[in-house]
């Protein structure tokens, strides 16, 4: 079966999490993915992992998760001969991905104006942390650092807790997905037009733009949000949307038709609070009358009891208890590949579907430079200039 992105080749010179995130996206569709690494050390990510653990003795979980579908090229990109290859291989290639600090790309030859010379069709996304210039332009954009800046750290936690931030990178994951997003936009306009362009993303008008409800109301009903004491799940939002502690664990309770609730709680004198206003001013107090009644049982028999009414609630779990979820397992939400190191792994399955043109995990992460010399032989080198190549340390080939 045809895949939605087959004949399109990406060059992609990220490293990390958001140009990785998007261009392994392009890849589960199809895409031709060149991972261009660093000669020897490749990809930061290689070397940080959680946990101060690793699999197979040395191969970095938070590199094998953004990286699959992809090939690896791990070359010298200063030197002239690394620089004649990269060149050689823009000349077909349709989309190039970087997320260097803004000027790296260009001082060092590959900027979206030196590339355009070669390949005038070509598309060129360039995702920073702040954006391409201004005040920001110099400092180190990361997802954390831009939790704090965009206001995303100060709408989660209590009232009383500093700011909250989100474990998981949720700027750079959004930014990977604008990014893809314009790319896509971009092929479909060549298509039409036969012009590439220039594609600049960055984490901090990603990581607004994902809070655009939030700003939506705050810069046009003239207020701002005040955290909750307690467990409610917006600052904005009164009860008795949050969490609830129960007797083995946690509920969470979103919008609902407050005298069904009540009735699903069992206590009639809640119905004291039946009005949208007291339900926001009282927040605090309303939450610690409900979780008064959610601790005397556990978080399956509330369900039970609140699903057969229809309300919205859900169990809250924690990360090993996802994958036995039954509706997860259902989704095929994680499958199984294999590493060539580290032998049968766990991923996180395509998150779509598509009749026509499904997306495919062909490949597992690459080792560092894996595909080296079969992408050098596509480009019409010889084994003996490959092995010059090697020798010389312009690239760096690994095997498992």
């Amino acid at each position: 079966m045809q895949e939605a992105l087959e004949g399109v080749k990406v060059l992609d010179f990220s490293q990390l999490l958001q140009g990785p995130y998007a261009t392994q996206m392009m890849g589960d569709l199809g895409a031709d993915i060149i991972k261009i690494e660093r000669n020897g050390s490749g990809d930061i990510y290689r070397g940080m992992t959680f946990l101060n653990k690793w699999i197979a003795k040395d191969e970095s979980p938070c590199f094998m998760a953004w990286n699959r579908n992809k090939r690896s090229l791990s070359i010298d990109i200063k030197s002239e001969e690394g620089k004649e290859i990269i060149y050689k291989l823009v000349k077909d290639t349709d989309v190039v991905v970087e997320n260097f600090r803004p000027g790296v790309m260009a001082r060092l030859g590959f900027g979206y104006e030196d590339l355009k010379k070669i390949n005038p069709s070509v598309i060129y996304c360039s995702a920073s942390g702040w954006g391409a210039d201004g005040p920001y332009v110099t400092r180190p954009g990361q997802d954390l650092l831009v939790q704090s800046v965009s206001g995303a750290a100060m709408t989660s936690g209590k009232k009383s807790d500093g700011p909250v931030v989100l474990g998981t990178s949720l700027c750079d994951q959004v930014n990977g997905l604008n990014s893809v997003y314009a790319i896509l936009a971009a092929l479909y306009f060549r298509e039409k037009t036969g012009k590439g362009q220039e594609i600049k993303t960055n984490l901090l008008s990603s990581a607004i733009a994902f809070q655009m409800q939030d700003f939506f109301a705050i810069q046009n009903l003239n207020t701002s949000f005040e955290r909750p004491e307690s467990n409610i799940g917006h600052p904005g939002s009164g009860a008795p949307f949050g969490t609830y502690k129960t007797s083995d664990g946690y509920l969470t309770i979103a919008m609902n038709p407050w005298a069904k609730l009540v009735d699903a709680l069992g206590e009639p004198e809640l119905m004291q609070y039946d009005d949208a206003q007291v339900l926001y001013d009282k927040r605090d107090e309303v939450h610690a009358a409900i979780e008064a009644l959610t601790i005397t049982k556990t978080a399956d028999e509330w369900l039970d009891i609140m699903l057969e009414m229809d309300l919205w609630v859900a169990k809250v779990h924690n990360h090993t208890e996802v994958e036995h979820n039954p509706q997860v397992i259902h989704n095929k939400t994680f499958v199984e590949v294999e590493h060539p190191k580290a032998g049968k792994v766990k991923v996180t399955n395509i998150p779509f579907s598509m009749s026509e043109t499904p997306g495919k995990i062909k490949r597992p992460s690459p080792m560092l430079g894996e595909h080296g010399e079969e992408i050098l032989a596509e480009l019409g080198l010889s084994k003996q200039k490959i092995q010059e190549l090697i020798d010389k340390n312009v690239i760096t080939i690994e095997r498992p």
